[in-house]
């Protein structure tokens, strides 16, 4: 069996879709800055000039999950450039390499951020819809899909586009893991009241997504949004995160208005805009192209972040 090369194969995501196909028999390596297990591979920083020879070998298929990500309040002088230098320079140096080493199939998570920062109501984003990144990290990840399609036409190796948005599971961080202590510690949260519609994606199901898009052949060559294929509004993800925790839901019924005001005295005007504004995905080209039914529901997701 060829192998499936994982970059990034020790964060959230990487891990559990490397035990996902180790379940399966597929042979996954994991690919990092740092070996950590034996078995590993260290290819150290990934950019411009990283050398992934030792990568390929029996290596059919590259799920490219390392990036610079997102981060709330950067220190970089220069964002972009910093974020270029990684997703993109860093991703198309390794999509370059891999296919000169004969690699069948490149896929390529990028973000949901690539089509923009919000939806309005009733309008989901799709596939078709023109690119609008609003910030560093987004407009990098746009910009190394527009290269790995160029890449793909002029070599002939498959890419696959995978957009997915906030992505939650056992071992979640940032905000989603601050709202989940505030909900088990039964605090009350000011977020009663807000009706927006966002979509989220547990991770289990991103990883069978992206496990699907290994071999499927309607995947060549495509671009996805991904989600659990139910949105929520924050009101009602704090309801099943309690529910997920067999604790009660301390929501005190807050006019959003009233919470943006609030959060632009305070300088959270970004938080707060997350928390109550549109984010909505459109994943029926997943499901008519390649059939693919989201396996675990938003419940069960909750359920499973929620566990650890």
């Amino acid at each position: 069996m060829m192998r499936v090369l994982i970059t990034g194969g020790h964060g959230f995501v990487g891990n559990a879709l490397f035990e996902r196909l180790r379940a399966e028999g597929r042979d996954p390596l994991k690919v990092s800055r740092q070996a950590l297990r034996p078995g590993e591979l260290a290819v150290g920083e990934i950019g411009l000039t990283t050398d992934w020879s030792k990568a390929f070998l029996n290596c059919a298929v590259v799920i490219h999950l390392a990036a610079r990500v997102h981060v709330m309040h950067d220190t970089e002088a220069d964002p972009l450039t910093a974020f270029r230098a990684v997703n993109v320079d860093g991703t198309l140096n390794l999509a370059r390499q891999a296919a000169a080493a004969g690699v069948k199939r490149f896929v390529f998570i990028s973000s949901v951020k690539v089509n923009g920062e919000s939806t309005s109501p009733g309008r989901a984003f799709t596939e078709a819809d023109a690119p609008n990144p609003q910030d560093a990290y987004g407009q990098s990840k746009h910009e190394a899909e527009q290269g790995l399609r160029q890449l793909s036409a002029d070599t002939g190796m498959e890419v696959v586009i995978i957009r997915p948005p906030l992505v939650y599971g056992p071992g979640v961080k940032a905000n989603f893991a601050a709202l989940m202590r505030a909900v088990r510690r039964g605090l009350p949260l000011p977020l009663g009241a807000v009706h927006n519609q966002r979509s989220l994606v547990a991770l289990d199901n991103l990883v069978d997504f992206i496990v699907t898009c290994i071999t499927h052949p309607q995947a060549a060559n495509q671009t996805f949004l991904v989600s659990d294929g139910q949105d929520l509004s924050t009101t009602e993800l704090v309801r099943g995160m309690a529910q997920a925790a067999g604790v009660p839901a301390r929501l005190l019924p807050v006019p959003v208005w009233a919470l943006q005001a609030g959060a632009s005295l305070l300088g959270k005007g970004d938080a707060v805009q997350r928390l109550c504004g549109n984010l909505q995905v459109d994943i029926s080209k997943a499901r008519s192209l390649l059939g693919w039914v989201p396996p675990v529901s938003v419940e069960e997701g909750l359920r499973r972040a929620v566990a650890v």
